[in-house]
């Protein structure tokens, strides 16, 4: 039976107006990321960049999301930082090939769009998209009643970036003897959220605005520090030209992502005692008696970005990252790999 009185969209939840609303907000925010090569405005059905300046470049390209870090910036309220942590994350993908961002797209996804909230993440994104040199060209902003619960969202992006054929990093230069040099981490970063969630408020109870002596500030404060970009660090030893491969140390921690920039029959060998886990991840370890191979598969341990470089050119790349104010430190090194894991720790 047909409904006596008119049913408009925003009977069923989808609010255009305030979608309207959102997309000015996001326009203002995105427009401060734009460089020359960006050819189309936010709101056109495709967007335009014009690829130039380049002799014969390799797209680079990755797409990924922030996760259930999204839910610690639910239960605070704070929403302009996850857009950055988007952002480098999506950087640091490309950049461990030598790649340089170009420009990002994102994709934010509610039930119920608040104007307020998705500006405040865009504005995150643009943020990160304006340190990093790329251009926040276009996304699309979603609201689907029904499908999340009140309140949440989710958020993705896609970012390109280019290398010249010829300096793309691949690994393939990589022999046993190279160093390897740690760059500190700001925190979790991205990863580990599902089991640091459980175990700071579900086992040891605390509450977000709470101060944890052992963390020297709250919880909060702890796990939403911005998930850095090592895109300076990383170009400064391309241009350099001693840098033979790189690891974005994420999902899997240091244990499974340092062998993707290692040729076959090669492995590393870390050393535990090289650097300093930082006390976030020791509290959660012990909050959950997390075996050891669990613990250095879930978490950073402290260690953002992997560097390897020859053992002739590791002080002359110390030298480049320590004027450059980027703490780094050396942290083991290649080693020949017949059978067993890959990576070994002493």
């Amino acid at each position: 039976m047909a409904s006596s009185k008119p049913i408009e969209y925003k009977d069923a939840g989808v609010d255009i107006d305030e979608a309207d609303r959102a997309v000015a907000l996001i326009r203002s925010h995105a427009r401060k990321t734009f460089t020359q090569s960006v050819k189309t405005d936010i709101g056109s059905f495709g967007a335009g960049y014009l690829l130039q300046g380049w002799k014969k470049p390799v797209l680079i390209s990755s797409a990924d999301g922030v996760g259930t870090k999204l839910k610690v910036a639910f239960v605070t309220g704070r929403h302009d930082t996850v857009g950055e942590d988007l952002v480098n994350h999506c950087v640091n993908d490309i950049a461990v090939q030598g790649a340089v961002p170009l420009f990002f797209l994102d994709y934010f996804a509610v039930g119920k769009l608040e104007a307020v909230i998705a500006g405040d993440v865009v504005k995150g994104i643009a943020r990160g998209c304006k340190a990093n040199g790329c251009a926040l060209i276009g996304g699309e902003t979603a609201e689907m009643p029904g499908m999340y619960l009140p309140g949440e969202y989710d958020l993705a992006g896609f970012i390109v970036g280019a290398v010249e054929s010829d300096k793309m990093l691949n690994g393939k230069t990589v022999e046993a003897g190279d160093v390897l040099i740690g760059l500190p981490s700001t925190g979790l970063h991205t990863n580990g959220y599902s089991l640091a969630r459980k175990l700071l408020f579900e086992v040891a109870g605390y509450r977000p605005d709470q101060r944890v002596d052992v963390l020297g500030m709250t919880v909060a404060d702890a796990l939403l520090k911005v998930h850095r970009s090592y895109l300076a660090a990383i170009q400064a030893l391309v241009k350099a030209k001693i840098l033979k491969g790189a690891a974005h140390i994420t999902g899997g921690g240091i244990s499974d992502n340092t062998p993707r920039m290692l040729p076959k029959g090669f492995g590393v060998e870390i050393d535990l005692q090289s650097w300093t886990v930082p006390p976030l991840f020791e509290h959660l370890r012990e909050l959950g008696n997390i075996p050891e191979e669990d613990y250095r598969r879930t978490f950073n341990l402290g260690v953002g970005m992997i560097l390897c470089v020859g053992a002739k050119h590791a002080a002359k790349a110390a030298t480049i990252l320590n004027a450059m104010k980027e703490p780094n430190f050396r942290m083991g090194s290649v080693i020949p790999v017949r059978r067993g894991a890959r990576v070994r720790y002493v």
